[in-house]
């Protein structure tokens, strides 16, 4: 493809998106697009890793899907250019030798030909408003330039697999969204594409009581899923809690955790099976229902964590966990944050079986205050660690018992316990509300960067210290909190994009976290996953042989490279 060519395919942005916009008109996608496809205000970011938008202008309908298509038209021809012997073009901070994906006329033709299938007016959406929604994200700290071209509402299997067959036969990428919670771009569309959004299938298949297990749709959370079971009087619950917002496909996709990991495991430990739709639509099983099996590969092992980069999970069967007997949460204040990470440590290392340990800075203390999430209550601003007790009552008793000896010989205060439910829920929301606090706090251009690692217990508080310590050394507003009873701790930054010097700080802090995790025999990320903003930092970790093995796999089951393209890794290195 010559330059002058690609010039020529970038300019038919124009017919592409006079054509959408008709057929939007013709179906009547949403009441939004309906009321005016000229005057939706939408926003674009700026270029650049990290960036939100900087102005909000109104675009017209066609004006966004001209620049969705035209974004992922660049993308080819800088693969296309480097492959045919021009010097590496950077685009973005990153080399992307992608493989062709459909031109104009072949995106045309799939979304019309998905409509044809369907014959539902509501199935595909380019709405500009729903395109910036699945294409950009205010709370990841990784968001490329780009946006799909379509929006996909699928309702089951079934739709999903004929929407990845047409997909594959015009070579369209794949962009899977549940709850759009991720903070490393992990559903953004850096190629355009589709984003199959799976809002419509959230429902709970089979409760299977005796068994123990649920079968759920991709799009229900965790919390309704908990909810529903609580109603039912079932005595079990779902125990993998990330952030509120968070749902099962989304979870899988990224292999999440939450404040409950320390006893009950991540997202993998609870999957029994998954359908999958693949990339041509093929719609397999992973395994059958019993919770244990060695039958063949582990599939399971390798499409949990996979951020729907190699199919999209439309069913998931899960275990389920007995709701203890008993609860206990309690909060302890340490005159500094390497004491409270240090008991922390000790409890682990004594094995004492804790259902949750949190940690959070004195900057994260008073950012809750700030945000006022738990008002009326006010915290101590000391660094602080929150733990829950959870079993029979004689075993929560002897926990308590037990790690409060630690934490007083590694100066800690006095336990402050939850007199009863109401209590429990406000004490454990301060730490639950962490992120949402800080985002609370943003004043204008201002974003957050939010990002994780994790290493052996040993390493710990080490770790935290030196991290905290080059935190305040830079002058940032930043936080440190985290799930330390499995060695994963998180940084929150407040800062101004629009301040480069203080951009630079924050990237150089984050690179340098997950240098010292990775020095330390640790992770780039114990639960965010890689997703767009911490491509390099796999590499760093696992080196190019098995990158190269991870590249394998993709390309077998995946050969045009359309599901979620740009994220874990590039096609090439």
């Amino acid at each position: 493809m010559s330059a002058n060519q690609f010039a020529r395919a970038a300019s038919a942005a124009k017919p592409l998106s006079r054509s959408l916009a008709a057929g939007a008109t013709r179906t009547g996608l949403c009441a939004a697009g309906r009321q005016s496809f000229t005057t939706s205000v939408v926003r674009r970011t700026v270029a650049g890793k990290g960036h939100s938008p900087r102005i909000a202008s109104a675009w017209s309908f066609s004006g966004v899907l001209g620049v969705a298509t035209a974004a992922g038209m660049f993308g080819w021809g800088v693969s296309e250019l480097r492959h045919r012997g021009f010097p590496g073009t950077v685009l973005l901070d990153s080399v992307f030798p992608e493989p062709r994906y459909a031109n104009l006329r072949e995106m045309e033709l799939a979304l019309a030909e998905i409509r044809d299938e369907f014959g539902s007016e509501d199935i595909i959406s380019t709405d500009p408003d729903d395109l910036h929604a699945h294409g950009y994200s205010e709370w990841s700290s990784s968001n490329p330039e780009g946006l799909p071209v379509a929006v996909a509402y699928p309702r089951s299997t079934e739709q999903v697999s004929t929407i990845a067959r047409i997909c594959y036969k015009h070579r369209i990428p794949i962009i899977p969204y549940s709850g759009g919670s991720s903070l490393e771009g992990n559903f953004s569309a850096p190629y355009g594409g589709i984003s199959v959004d799976f809002a419509y299938m959230d429902k709970i298949i089979k409760f299977n009581k005796d068994d123990m297990d649920v079968v759920v749709q991709p799009s229900i959370g965790w919390q309704d899923l908990n909810e529903q079971l609580s109603k039912q009087g079932s005595g079990l619950f779902f125990p993998i809690d990330p952030g509120p917002s968070a749902k099962i496909g989304g979870m899988i996709g990224t292999n999440c955790s939450g404040t409950n990991a320390v006893k009950y495991g991540t997202m993998k430990d609870w999957v029994i099976n998954l359908t999958v739709v693949l990339a041509d639509g093929t719609v397999i099983k992973t395994r059958r229902r019993p919770r244990k099996s060695s039958a063949g590969y582990n599939l399971n092992g390798l499409f949990v964590g996979s951020e729907g980069t190699l199919g999209l999970v439309t069913e998931a069967t899960l275990k389920l966990a007995v709701v203890p007997e008993e609860f206990s949460v309690a909060v302890v204040t340490f005159p500094s944050i390497r004491d409270a990470a240090s008991a922390a440590a000790e409890v682990m290392q004594t094995g004492i079986p804790v259902a949750a340990m949190e940690i959070m800075d004195e900057v994260q203390m008073k950012v809750v205050n700030m945000g006022g999430a738990t008002s009326p209550r006010v915290w101590k601003e000391l660094p602080t660690l929150f733990f829950k007790f959870s079993g029979t009552k004689a075993g929560v008793k002897d926990n308590i018992n037990q790690v409060q000896k630690i934490t007083k010989w590694n100066k800690g205060g006095n336990f402050e316990f939850a007199k009863d439910a109401r209590e429990q829920k406000l004490l454990w929301s301060a730490r639950k509300e962490s992120l949402w606090s800080m985002l609370a706090l943003r004043k204008e251009g201002e974003e957050v960067w939010s990002t994780d690692v994790a290493v052996p217990f040993s390493r710990l508080a080490d770790i935290i210290e030196i991290s905290k310590k080059e935190m305040d050394d830079l002058g940032l507003f930043a936080s440190i909190l985290g799930h330390v009873g499995d060695g994963n701790f998180h940084e929150s930054i407040i800062y101004d994009r629009r301040n480069k010097t203080e951009s630079d700080k924050v990237e150089v802090c984050v690179k340098n976290m997950v240098k010292r995790a990775l020095e330390m025999e640790g992770t780039c990320t114990g639960e965010h996953s890689i997703g767009w903003g911490k491509k390099e930092s796999l590499l760093w970790e696992v080196g190019p042989d098995t990158l190269g093995v991870m590249r394998a796999i993709k390309a077998a089951l995946d050969p045009h490279w359309i599901m979620n393209p740009g994220k874990i890794f590039d096609r090439r290195a």
